[in-house]
């Protein structure tokens, strides 16, 4: 009888022009005492939502001193990009939109991931905005526009010697030959150019983002502290770098957070 009733679930499932009467009379003659699939989707710990709610909502205003709850939420979007993490993202993004973020800067700030993360963890983060803005009736936004292809290196490469200065002539001249295809040309054109010059955010806030980025990585220790002092130099402030921290924290856990702190340390010592 069990064998029975297994193919007629599986004849059903083969069959999907079965409609009506014909359908309904299929399913009335199985055995209902069979209990359906587990679902495939995870259950989701309560107590690690309700631990996220209070950190991310009710607790993280009161705990900023230099950024607003804007920065914030963009901060956490660059950051859950970066690690690829789509389940607190699709709720920060949900926050954000509901507090007034505007959808096109929720969207910068995952496109200023990508050049540190990958491609492929800004695809993700595009497909969970989608679901989350066609849930709420709302268009993709399409406000950002990186440069032509002609102007990518000459406009990266401008924002990029606004933030580092003569530094970056220096690394220039000083890459070897083998080496100018990644560190002269695609450094400063997919980093600058396709990120920092798209507009929509200026360059302090996506250089906070950039930092919030690579903290959240994790590893990449010495471009935390180089883009620590890029903050700096683009009047960013150390308040404003530890507040990226404090938001970082329940997304990327402490020790990624505390080695952030450690180059920030060693950028705004002296």
């Amino acid at each position: 009888m069990q064998r029975r009733t297994l193919f007629l679930i599986a004849l059903a499932a083969a069959l999907p022009e079965l409609e009506g009467a014909a359908a309904v009379q299929l399913s009335e003659s199985t055995n209902t005492n069979i209990m359906p699939a587990a679902s495939t989707q995870p259950e989701l710990s309560t107590d690690a939502f309700s631990t996220l709610e209070r950190m991310t909502k009710r607790d993280l205003g009161s705990m900023l001193t230099a950024i607003n709850l804007d920065t914030a939420r963009l901060v956490a979007v660059s950051a859950l990009t970066a690690i690829g993490d789509e389940i607190a993202l699709e709720e920060i993004l949900k926050t954000a939109l509901d507090e007034g973020v505007e959808a096109d800067r929720l969207h910068e700030a995952m496109l200023q991931a990508m050049p540190y993360s990958g491609i492929p963890s800004t695809l993700r983060a595009e497909r969970t905005l989608g679901h989350v803005l066609e849930a709420r009736g709302v268009a993709f936004p399409k406000a950002g526009r990186a440069p032509s292809d002609e102007k990518r290196f000459e406009e990266g490469l401008r924002i990029q010697k606004g933030i580092f200065g003569e530094a970056i002539d220096t690394m220039h001249k000083n890459a070897k030959a083998d080496e100018r295809t990644l560190m002269v040309k695609l450094l400063t054109e997919f980093c600058f150019g396709d990120g920092y010059a798209r507009g929509v955010l200026d360059t302090p806030v996506r250089e906070l983002l950039t930092f919030a980025t690579i903290a959240a990585m994790g590893g990449c220790e010495p471009q935390v502290k180089a883009h620590a002092g890029g903050n700096l130099s683009v009047g960013n402030t150390r308040a404003m770098l530890l507040d990226t921290l404090v938001v970082l924290v329940p997304y990327i856990g402490f020790p990624k957070t505390l080695n952030a702190l450690a180059m920030v340390n060693e950028a705004t010592k002296g």
